[in-house]
């Protein structure tokens, strides 16, 4: 299923990943993880090229009310931390009026991949399946590297790992919004108009963060 989930694109593009895939995906059976398994490739919905900027974080909400296949995103009306520390900024850095509910997920269609190293935990666990997904993810940074101009996010430690596979690409590093990180670097970061700023420069159309 995790395959097959990816958009054709993907698929072409990540063809060899197929059959470690199935393994990951067998190896879960019987297992509680976030999020569901028919969200855990929602990342990957749009085609390769429309993508151009991307937001790197971790891995998904360990609750699973809030694990939903995208990057800090949340289904529902509950925002956890994280988000609530993204949003802070987002005010911050672009005036209140930007922030409507709180829904980040509409960043994709612009073309933002909201992206975690890891694609799955287990149900309320934070981090358990790093070694599952950080070779495949690091191949899916280079691939959105090599396809055209692109601006990257890298939140956090283990986001900022994956700096070197993002030649060519603009990169903006921080600390990651988690509260235990957030004032260590994350407020005034100010990442949203810098992106904009790095499009702008690249021929690209700005995003248009109203969530």
């Amino acid at each position: 299923m995790f395959f097959e989930q990816l958009h054709p694109a993907w698929q072409a593009e990540l063809s060899s990943w197929e059959p470690e895939l199935d393994r990951i995906e067998n190896e879960f059976e019987g297992l509680q993880i976030v999020p569901n398994r028919n969200q855990v490739m929602r990342v990957f919905e749009k085609p390769v090229d429309h993508y151009r900027v991307l937001i790197l974080g971790q891995d998904p909400y360990p609750n699973p009310e809030h694990a939903c296949g995208l990057a800090f995103a949340v289904e529902g009306e509950i925002i956890p931390a994280s988000l609530r520390n993204i949003l802070i900024e987002l005010r911050a850095d672009l005036g209140r009026g930007v922030v409507r509910d709180g829904d980040i997920s509409r960043w994709q269609e612009q073309g933002v991949m909201l992206l975690n190293r890891s694609l799955t935990t287990l149900s309320g666990q934070s981090n358990q399946h790093f070694d599952y997904w950080q070779a495949f993810t690091k191949d899916v940074v280079r691939v959105l590297a090599e396809s055209g101009p692109l601006v990257a996010v890298l939140w956090g430690r283990q986001a900022q790992q994956l700096a070197p596979a993002l030649a060519g690409a603009s990169v903006i590093s921080s600390a990651h919004p988690s509260p235990l990180s957030s004032y260590r670097g994350f407020f005034g970061s100010k990442p949203f108009s810098k992106v904009n700023s790095e499009l702008i420069r690249l021929g690209q159309p700005p995003i248009d963060w109203t969530c």
